[in-house]
Order: structure tokens, then sequence, then C-alpha cells
């Protein structure tokens, strides 16, 4: 059983129970009606709910017009159809259509257009969608553990992945098949899409800190995958695919740690003053290599500029910071 289905049950029985208690007719009303306003997050329910009252409104004032000139006809209810539910998209409450539409043929099976029907139905509509949104707001579930989890898991399967890339450099036979690459990546989906609903719960104060995180992993792939053209071009053993490696070693440990280190950013500063003072390669296949190598360490730089941007490093005394991983 899911949260949203125990949150529509409470959500009908407090509007059932109130419209009861008020003495509206037609309880039962309220309780549909709080079952359309139940929403998966707070903000969506809110932009539901106003959006399903209005469009109930224009409906209400629409079809009291045409029931109270043309009559109560069938196919009067068609007329209010085809004029009235392009009037309420036009309003911008489609999302009220069929809230609107229980109301309307409510009236019709009342055959009352007077003023004492209209308020009735506005006191259903207040009832039914307030007790929808009541419940949405006092509470909605937390996402913290399992937006964790996932970052503990992609931060894991980042440092497998620069442990095989220092393997590849090593040995560029060794067979690695990037399933880590794919897992990544469905796990930062997870995540920006768990970020995301949980800013939608945020109605006063907003953290953007995991929708921050999971969008830079994102950008932190996409550079990933630009290393793995360029050490595909590397094809046999180097000394300065070996110095690379022991970059990505530090890299991999650094990736796990709660705050941004710095140290895989000296070591790749070392790496480069080192390049400039190497002879210049002797062949046209070393030359290739070496320039993927260099590119390589390019793009590396990226990656650590967006983790800078993106996440605090340690401060002064080692205090840590909030960000994790690098």
């Amino acid at each position: 059983m899911g949260f949203r289905v125990i949150k529509t049950a409470i959500a009908t029985l407090i509007a059932i129970l109130v419209a009861e208690t008020a003495g509206i007719p037609g309880a039962m009303s309220a309780g549909l009606l709080a079952i359309l306003g139940v929403d998966v997050t707070r903000k969506r329910s809110l932009r539901s709910v106003s959006a399903r009252f209005f469009a109930s409104v224009v409906g209400l004032v629409l079809c009291f017009i045409l029931f109270r000139f043309i009559g109560f006809q069938i196919w009067v209810l068609i007329v209010y159809i085809l004029v009235g539910f392009p009037l309420i998209a036009r309003l911008n409450f489609k999302e009220g259509i069929v809230t609107s539409s229980v109301c309307v043929f409510r009236v019709f099976n009342g055959g009352d257009v007077s003023f004492h029907m209209f308020i009735e139905q506005i006191l259903l509509l207040v009832v039914g969608l307030g007790s929808a949104m009541l419940v949405n707001l006092v509470y909605m579930p937390k996402d913290e553990d399992k937006l964790a989890s996932i970052r503990r898991e992609v931060n894991q399967l980042f440092a497998t992945i620069f442990k095989h890339i220092a393997e590849t450099l090593r040995n560029p036979e060794d067979e690695w098949n990037g399933k880590e690459l794919i897992l990544a990546e469905n796990k930062i989906e997870s995540g920006i899409s768990l970020a995301k609903r949980g800013l939608e719960n945020q109605v006063i104060h907003t953290d953007e800190s995991w929708a921050v995180y999971f969008y830079m992993r994102r950008e932190h792939l996409d550079r990933v995958e630009s290393m793995m053209e360029l050490i595909s071009q590397v094809y046999r053993k180097m000394p300065q695919a070996e110095l690379a490696a022991r970059v990505f070693d530090q890299l991999s440990a650094d990736v796990l740690e709660p705050h941004y280190t710095g140290k895989t950013e000296q070591q790749l500063r070392q790496l480069e003053s080192d390049f400039k003072g190497m002879e210049l390669p002797g062949t046209r296949e070393e030359f290739e290599m070496r320039a993927a190598i260099l590119q390589l360490c390019r793009e590396l730089n990226e990656y650590l500029n967006i983790s800078k941007r993106d996440k605090k490093p340690m401060r002064a005394g080692g205090e840590k910071a909030l960000s994790e991983g690098k």
C-alpha cells in the first residue's frame, strides 16, 4: 500500500466527517473531491487544489447560466462540455476540469439553480479540497535517507570508475565493460528525480543542496565519458600513462572523502609541470598517445573545476564541509 493511498483515505474520511458535522448535503461528494485533491508534493498540491477550486467556480457559474436559461436537459450538459472545457483550459485551470464536472453534474441531478445550491457546492469544494490540501501540507515523507544512500552509491561507483581508468592507463590490454558508468548514470537520474520531489515539498524554506550535488555528478559523468574516449587512444604502456594513473588512484580515494581535499589537484599540477620538462616524443605514435594523455589531464582539470564550483573545500583547522564527494 502506497503512502499516497493512505493520505487519500485520511483526507476522504476528514472531508466526509466535516461535511456531515456541518450539515452540508452531499457529504460523499466532499469525499470524492478530497480524493481528486490529494497529490504527491506540497507545492503541486497547492497548485492542484487552486486550479480545481477556481475551475469548479467557473464551471458552476457557467452551468447555472445554462440551466437557468435553457433548462435541465441532457443535451445542455453537452453544451457545457463544449463551452466550459475550452474556457477552463484557456484560463489555465485545465487540471480542474474533472472536479468542475463533478460539481456541475451534482447541480444537474439536484435540478436547482438557486443561490443556496451555489453556496452548497462552494462549501463542498472548500471541505473536500481543503481536507486534501491539509493532509498534504501536514505531512510528506522525507527522502533524506534515500538521497544519502544514493549519494554513497554514486560516490562508490565513481571511485570504482577511477580505479578502472588507472588500471587501463597502466595496462591498455585490461578489459573493462564500463557497467559502472551505466549504473552511475541511472543512480544520478534517480537522485535528481528524488531531489526535485524534495524541493516540491519545501514550501517556505528551500534547500537545493541535494539537487546541486546530483546535477554536479551529471556534469562529472559527462567529463568521465570524454575521458574514456581519450583513454582508448592510449594503446600501449607509457611512463606518462603511469604518472596519470597515479593521479586517478588519488582521485578514486578523494571521491569518497566528505570534503574537497585538493590532493588530486596538487598531483595534477605536478604532472602537468613534469610533462613540460619531458623530452619531446620521438615518433608520431608516441606523440599521439602523449597528446591524448595531456588532453585527458585537461578533462580531469575541468572535472575538478566543477567540484570546486559546486562544493566547499575543507575549512581551516580541518573542519569538514557539508557536501560530500569530490
